[in-house]
């Protein structure tokens, strides 16, 4: 039976009770959010939740973000954020709550640990052990999208200098912390040079840092690959935003249920703990539903507040259940377990397994806060020799020879000469295969003669000829020198 509160141990007592902002979210989220709460009164555990109201019904209600005034005042307050699974509704442009959590509270850090749970949890890789650590801010994720022509549409990836570095100590920090031998980082550097590139090159500058962990890198295809067969050969991964959610599904999954996984969200002096699993709204409300994944979550939660003999007192509980067969329908298998519980029936069992605290007992180590900031080193000399201008163009078959004679026609004698053309990337003018597709989608290179300094004037006026000439220009992007080597990537064939 549970530890009533007044019997607690000295070491229990220490730590103070710490005020958690609480949304139990939709679908499922209130009653796997009411069974925690309920293993963590039972335990006594050191926290006091405030409830908050975010997600379906605030957008539904014209909350754009899906998170009210009231909610941001009080996550403000407490600075640690327990979330149940949210639904996002579909169509209306409604934007994912979980990001705008993670970029406006500057969660920079998306922690996963993927752990097998073998013999209870069936699963082929019983030794993995692997924590994933995700750049949570940026990449892709910015949500920075455009339709540009009739078929092409495009998506920025944003990968900055601090946001990298910052993420990428904290992985080796945590690593440390946790007495985790190796970190391994995925990017696809091999294609996407300079955004890729730049997490690559920060990771190898960081590690020189912490001779005391070995560490790798792989290409995120053949990483996730080796990652699925053998998660046994990784046990710290860090990556950008993008490869670290699909990464951590995976993960994950492979531990036997991607309804175990619990999420921590580290910023600077925030919190935010959550289930890796979606809100479920198919078995909501019929007491289906596995805890466990949120469960994990505000146990590592507890970690972070200061109490982590309570954390270690229900983890060992819930292990304990989980070793006596008593599993939910969604990791129930004849044979192996014993009975199939109901959500409520699953926190009763956890409950009823939680021993006496042992006062001899080691102290468990609490969940790491390690500060990371990033440290502004001198600005490089940026010069501006070229622009890329992009077009929108449908015309003569869309052959590209057409539109390179013509764009060379009416921008011959200006300061910046046409380089090539591309489309989705590849060189077509000049010289171009014919066996490539175009779509409607054209960009135009322009560059100075021997890199020298062009302004931001010779560029407004070579638009103008684009104007005059009658070619939709639907976007520009500059093309600097940054300490005289190039800010830009070349063109396939360039």
């Amino acid at each position: 039976m549970a530890t009533p509160a007044h019997q607690m141990t000295n070491r229990e007592t220490r730590a103070q009770t710490q005020r958690v902002a609480l949304a139990e979210g939709d679908g499922i989220g209130p009653e796997i959010t009411q069974a925690v709460c309920r293993i963590l009164e039972a335990a006594g555990a050191a926290v006091q939740f405030e409830p908050i109201t975010m997600g379906e019904s605030c957008y539904l209600n014209g909350v754009s973000s899906g998170i009210p005034d009231e909610a941001w005042e009080a996550i403000r307050r407490h600075r640690v954020l327990l979330k149940g699974p949210i639904t996002t509704p579909q169509g209306g442009g409604y934007k994912s709550l979980n990001v705008t959590l993670r970029k406006s509270l500057g969660l920079f850090a998306n922690i996963r640990p993927c752990r097998a749970w073998h013999p209870w949890i069936e699963t082929r890789h019983p030794d993995m052990d692997v924590l994933i650590v995700r750049e949570n801010e940026e990449d892709t994720y910015a949500g920075i999208e455009h339709r540009q022509t009739s078929e092409v549409t495009q998506c920025l990836k944003l990968i900055s200098e601090p946001a990298s570095e910052r993420v990428i100590r904290y992985a080796f920090e945590l690593a440390r912390a946790q007495g985790r031998r190796r970190v391994d980082c995925f990017t696809k550097d091999n294609i996407m040079k300079l955004t890729d590139g730049l997490f690559h090159r920060l990771f190898r500058q960081v590690a020189e840092d912490y001779p005391d962990i070995e560490s790798g890198h792989l290409i995120i295809d053949i990483g996730t690959a080796l990652l699925a067969d053998r998660p046994e050969r990784f046990d710290l991964i860090v990556a950008p935003n993008l490869y670290g959610d699909i990464l951590s599904d995976v993960a994950a999954q492979i531990t036997g249920s991607v309804g175990l996984g619990g999420s921590a969200n580290i910023g600077e002096g925030v919190a935010m703990f959550e289930a890796v699993h979606g809100s479920a709204p198919d078995i909501a409300g019929q007491d289906l539903a596995n805890p466990s994944g949120l469960l994990l979550a505000a146990i590592d939660l507890l970690r972070q507040v200061g109490d982590p003999d309570t954390a270690a007192r229900i983890q060992d509980a819930w292990k304990a259940t989980l070793a006596d067969g008593l599993h939910t329908a969604d990791i129930y298998r004849a044979g192996s377990s014993t009975r199939k519980l109901g959500t409520q029936a699953f926190a009763d069992a956890v409950i009823e397994r939680l021993a006496e605290p042992d006062p001899t007992a080691a102290e468990q180590p609490s969940w790491p806060k390690v500060e990371v900031s990033w440290k502004e080193t001198a600005r490089p000399r940026k010069t501006l020799v070229g622009v890329d201008v992009f077009v929108d163009w449908n015309e003569d078959g869309r052959d590209p020879n057409r539109l390179g004679e013509r764009v060379q026609a009416f921008s011959a004698g200006h300061s910046l000469n046409l380089a090539l053309i591309t489309n989705r990337g590849v060189k077509v003018y000049p010289e171009g295969l014919p066996e490539t597709r175009c779509t409607d989608h054209w960009r135009c290179r322009f560059r100075s003669p021997d890199n020298q300094t062009i302004t931001h004037e010779a560029i407004i006026e070579l638009l103008s000829r684009f104007s005059d000439a009658g070619l939709d220009f639907i976007k520009t992007e500059h093309l600097y020198l940054f300490d005289g080597q190039p800010g830009f990537s070349l063109a396939q064939g360039e």
